[in-house]
């Protein structure tokens, strides 16, 4: 083997912020902060605090691998915490703080996190949880001198002094590009969260693949609105995206309402948008009921939806609506999240807007990177014919290998392949299609119907505002859809006049047996339906004729 002669330089996360301090020393991050007003910085401005910040905490004797832990909304103070506490060989631990406080005191003590840093909203949740997580040694509010909360906690430190108290000039240590970088939990729907611990080399090539025309096109060019969370993969890698490539961010810390979400899409001239279909179904039941009109007003051009399936009526509405082009995206925590993007091929240049909606209801084509297959539950490879359903397994540089603190090699294949838990198709053209996951397909007299599906078409009703369908037993055909709806306020809509609306939009046989209407949905934390509770309300539930 004949050895190339190119420089042997590690992908470091410290990196990104040279470079976009370096090339992009103007670009804007633009942050709603918890005390308040609208806060505006600079990449040069991160890298400055970052280097504080890295000079603090090797002053607190924070050491290389040691765990330092977040609670906190998105915001400039959390990016510099990326940048400062990876820098350095330490590990960001973000928490989600929606997780139950039980969940929280299991993560913090798993991961033996060290520090705590978190925004003044918290303060009642760290005060719970200080006695129980005993490896904290130290706290630190994200805040100003002014700001700072009355509190028991001793020692409690104050960040903006913090800071204050150290020089910018800091040189990042160089190590192995293997080495930990940050760590994320799962939700933990089904038993305790599972840590997933990424690594430099694989956060920085992430961010390759998100900045790639053919990924999510992040540019110089772009006003990026950050509404997924920090705590949530890393806000699926947008920070490190967004200093590789110079894009302007802007962050909208705890408010992510529908008139706050606006506000900021008008205001600071977003193009491009990131999250989760929940809170988007809160914008745009915003815009309908204050009579907007966001084409006019916004110059949103393209939204990234991810977490769980867009619905074709949320597409078609930000289409109609506001002018702008839904980016179908999907991942896990397990893939830092990228996995697939739905972007169109040249040859869909000449499709109507119907035919344009159904490519995008798919999860798109897997980045480079990325490698999938779909197996049947024998392990049996399947044909990628957009027909065949199968389990779904993906490898690659930045999906992980095995939880954290766990044996095992997780859930890996013998070549290497993760289970992703869901079930989908590949069509020639390699776009994938969740049709559910393994653990929430409806399984009726031997075949599978999709509860995805359903839901989309369902949510297509003007009176709708959300749908879930889980399957509820049935004696002969094992189990039938059950269709669970949450009405728009002000909207009638009754059990036949549903079903009558889906009986030309699926297959017949899919048809729910039966529709049960409900003030609210249960969510994860993640902000996905969740579909386990939902299971649990309605175990004992006896459809009609069952």
């Amino acid at each position: 083997m004949l050895n190339g002669l190119m420089q042997e330089q590690p992908l470091l996360i410290s990196s990104l912020i040279e470079h976009a301090a370096r090339l992009h020393p103007q670009g804007e991050i633009v942050s709603r902060t918890s005390e308040g007003p609208i806060h505006r910085c600079t990449y040069a401005d991160v890298r400055r605090r970052a280097r504080q910040l890295a000079n603090a905490l090797t002053a607190l004797g924070v050491g290389a691998g040691e765990r330092v832990a977040t609670l906190a909304w998105n915001g400039y103070r959390h990016m510099e915490l990326y940048y400062g506490v990876s820098g350095t060989g330490a590990v960001l631990h973000t928490i989600n703080p929606r997780l139950f406080p039980e969940q929280i005191e299991y993560i913090v003590n798993h991961a033996e996190d060290r520090l705590l840093f978190f925004d003044p909203g918290f303060l009642p949740l760290v005060e719970k949880l200080a006695a129980r997580a005993p490896g904290i040694s130290r706290h630190v509010v994200l805040t100003d001198r002014a700001h700072m909360p009355a509190s028991s906690l001793p020692g409690l430190l104050c960040y903006e002094e913090l800071l204050a108290a150290q020089s910018a000039d800091f040189a990042w240590p160089q190590f192995d590009e293997n080495s930990a970088s940050s760590l994320c939990y799962t939700s933990g729907t089904t038993g305790n969260p599972k840590g997933v611990l990424y690594s430099h080399r694989s956060s920085v090539l992430h961010s390759w693949a998100a900045c790639a025309v053919d990924g999510l096109a992040v540019s110089a060019q772009e006003t990026v609105l950050l509404v997924v969370p920090m705590f949530h993969v890393n806000a699926w890698g947008m920070p490190y995206a967004g200093a590789m490539s110079g894009a302007r961010l802007v962050m909208p810390g705890p408010a992510l309402d529908g008139r706050s979400v606006y506000e900021l899409l008008r205001d600071e001239r977003v193009t491009l948008a990131l999250g989760v279909p929940t809170v988007w179904l809160m914008l745009q039941q915003y815009v309908e009921s204050a009579g907007l009109r966001p084409a006019e007003e916004l110059c949103l051009r393209r939204v990234v939806i991810g977490g769980s399936a867009a619905p074709r009526a949320m597409s078609e509405r930000f289409a109609n609506d506001f002018g702008a082009f839904v980016v179908h995206a999907w991942g896990m925590t397990e893939m830092s999240p990228l996995g697939s993007v739905c972007n169109l091929l040249p040859r869909h240049a000449g499709l109507s807007p119907e035919q344009r909606l159904a490519v995008q209801e798919k999860q798109g084509r897997a980045v480079y990177g990325v490698e999938m297959k779909i197996v049947d539950d024998d392990g049996v490879e399947l044909p990628h014919d957009g027909v065949a359903a199968g389990h779904l397994l993906v490898r690659g540089p930045w999906i992980t290998r095995g939880y954290y603190r766990e044996a095992g090699a997780g859930n890996l294949d013998g070549d290497g392949f993760f289970d992703t838990g869901d079930v989908a198709t590949i069509d020639a053209d390699g776009y994938m299609q969740i049709t559910d996951r393994a653990k929430d397909v409806i399984k009726s007299g031997g075949e599978w119907i999709s509860s995805i599906a359903l839901e989309n078409a369902a949510i297509a009703h003007p009176a709708v505002a959300e749908a879930a369908v889980i399957g509820a037993a049935h004696d002969k055909w094992q189990e039938r859809p059950l269709l669970i709806i949450v009405r728009k306020a002000g909207h009638e809509l009754g059990r036949d006049e549903m079903l009558d609306f889906l009986r030309d939009r699926v297959a017949t046989w899919w048809l729910p047996d039966d529709v049960v209407f409900v003030d609210e949905l249960p969510h994860t934390a993640t902000g996905k339906l969740h579909k386990l509770r939902l299971r649990e309300q309605f175990r004992d539930y006896r459809l009609p004729g069952a």
